[in-house]
């Protein structure tokens, strides 16, 4: 089984537009709903996904848990809400009613916010961050929150020398047992070469930072689709670098990354 935990699903043709992708973004500023994600999706073997609200608004929250009730491909999804606005309680006990309603994801942050952010936990909800010393901080103040940080903890991946103090990051942020790392963004985020490089041996020194500090049981994979699109790559190519990969290294360890990791951080529903 293969879950992606990592797309992004918008319409700018809505009435409404959206407020991301930036209109002038050619690549991007296209509708892209389930439908689309699956043609390209399903052939690669992909099973399920998570998708990871990148809107500020708040009811397009709404407008993904609308799209997978009728599409069961849709096995969760991480929101978008602000710790900051008063109403944050309320909206996410209003969203998380839904099974689908996995966690949100969190930009930016202060102390203040530590109480908001444990009534994640105390509603068995996740939270994505992006890493840094702050990932560190809150997995300290709330230890039973699972914590995910995307694409690949922010190590750079051009060929150089890995970045130490992103190294140095990732490695603290592994030692807390609540944090997972996202195995995404490899070609697209962490990679400025285009196209970017298909062999996996370009990529391999700094992902086995990576899997070595947090080991095969905390190490999740995610397409960051259609984000990857500006990798010059197909989605079928940058799946197959996580499996180029992850493969060589054991069944136990495949089956851990493209599914049952995902499930113990997400929780994600199996609707099949």
């Amino acid at each position: 089984m293969i879950i992606d935990t990592h797309v992004h699903l918008y319409d700018p043709s809505r009435p409404e537009g959206t407020p991301w992708p930036p209109k002038d973004d050619l690549i991007l500023n296209k509708p892209t709903r389930t439908d689309r994600c699956k043609d390209l999706a399903v052939p690669a073997g992909v099973d399920g996904v998570v998708v990871v609200e990148c809107s500020e608004w708040v009811e397009d929250n709404q407008w993904v848990l609308d799209l997978a009730k009728d599409d069961p491909f849709i096995v969760g999804l991480v929101g978008n809400l602000d710790p900051h606005d008063d109403a944050f309680e309320s909206h996410l006990d209003r969203f998380s009613k839904d099974p689908i309603y996995r966690g949100i994801r969190a930009r930016l942050w202060d102390p203040d916010d530590i109480d908001k952010l444990r009534l994640l936990s105390d509603r068995d909800l996740s939270l994505d961050l992006g890493g840094g010393e702050r990932t560190i901080e809150i997995a300290d103040a709330i230890p039973e929150l699972r914590i995910i940080i995307n694409h690949s903890a922010g190590i750079k991946m051009d060929g150089d020398e890995p970045d130490q103090e992103a190294v140095d990051l990732a490695r603290r942020a592994a030692e807390r047992p609540n944090v997972f790392c996202k195995l995404s963004g490899m070609m697209d985020l962490r990679c400025t070469i285009r196209p970017a490089p298909t062999d996996v041996g370009h990529y391999a020194p700094y992902l086995d930072i990576l899997l070595d500090a947090f080991g095969e049981d905390r190490m999740i994979f995610g397409s960051d689709w259609p984000v990857s699109d500006k990798s010059e790559r197909t989605y079928g190519e940058v799946l197959q670098l996580a499996q180029d990969y992850v493969h060589p290294k054991g069944e136990a360890l495949t089956r851990k990354v493209f599914s049952e990791n995902a499930k113990a951080a997400y929780k994600w529903v199996d609707r099949t």
